[in-house]
């Protein structure tokens, strides 16, 4: 397996622990829920360290990274459950930065970016059935098309949310993916005059997000005003980080 592929599969492993942390820490019902909750900490805290060991060789910096002394750490049954819910919680969270840390290192945000700007060009002509008149139509289209990949609003991404002023002048995102640092504007184009406001809005929106974001997309929906998509993207992506998606209905 190289080097990346591994990567790739500690991620997965990192993530899936954090789903069962998240699942065991919530499963406990009735007035004495936090009771019992907390008590697999020792095996979670096992299970990361074996992750921390594996994933440290590939790792460029791992200076934040902890290794416990699992034969020092006492029995659910010597300790009390406020006791157990702080293990518990250093096992979460250092499992967490051990996901960041993979994250980065197998440039996870650019790929999953990417899989998501393919995916939008790809799906989201068929999710539109009538010309759009307005930009609200496409933003919906993208929200389902989304939503059907999989992606949960308040957690994958948001709308109308990630507010950014610049020069005394707000600016917000349509869509805000956090996870990847994207965000994602949606524009359409229907007339020629339309259209070079576009060009001037867009170069506005990059300026401003590109103090907030790492990387922009912006969604332009063409009825038929762009005749050389290549030029019309050309400049607009001189801007590292910056991608534009000419959709034609």
């Amino acid at each position: 397996m190289d080097r990346k592929a591994h990567l790739k599969q500690l991620l997965s492993n990192a993530t899936a622990l954090l789903q069962a942390m998240r699942y065991s820490s919530t499963t406990a019902t009735g007035d004495m829920a936090n009771v019992g909750n907390f008590t697999s900490y020792k095996m979670f805290l096992r299970k990361y360290n074996t992750l921390a060991r594996e994933a440290a060789p590939m790792l460029q910096s791992t200076t934040m990274l902890d290794v416990f002394d699992i034969d020092n750490i006492p029995t659910s049954g010597n300790t009390v459950w406020p006791v157990q819910k702080e293990l518990f919680e250093t096992a979460y969270s250092n499992t967490a930065l051990l996901k960041s840390l993979l994250e980065n290192a197998i440039g996870y945000a650019a790929d999953e970016t990417q899989h998501l700007e393919d995916f939008i060009q790809a799906n989201l002509r068929r999710a539109i059935f009538a010309e759009p008149a307005k930009e609200l139509e496409i933003q919906n289209a993208i929200e389902s098309i989304i939503v059907g990949r999989g992606m949960a609003k308040g957690m994958d991404y948001d709308r109308e949310t990630g507010r950014v002023k610049t020069a005394g002048k707000e600016s917000v995102p349509d869509f805000i993916f956090p996870n990847l640092g994207l965000c994602l504007e949606v524009k359409l184009s229907k007339s020629p005059d339309k259209l070079r406001g576009i060009v001037d809005e867009i170069n506005a929106d990059i300026r401003a997000y590109s103090a907030k974001y790492e990387r922009q997309c912006y969604v332009v929906y063409d009825l038929g005003i762009i005749r050389d998509e290549a030029e019309f993207k050309r400049g607009l992506e001189d801007t590292p980080g910056v991608t534009a998606l000419v959709l034609k209905h």
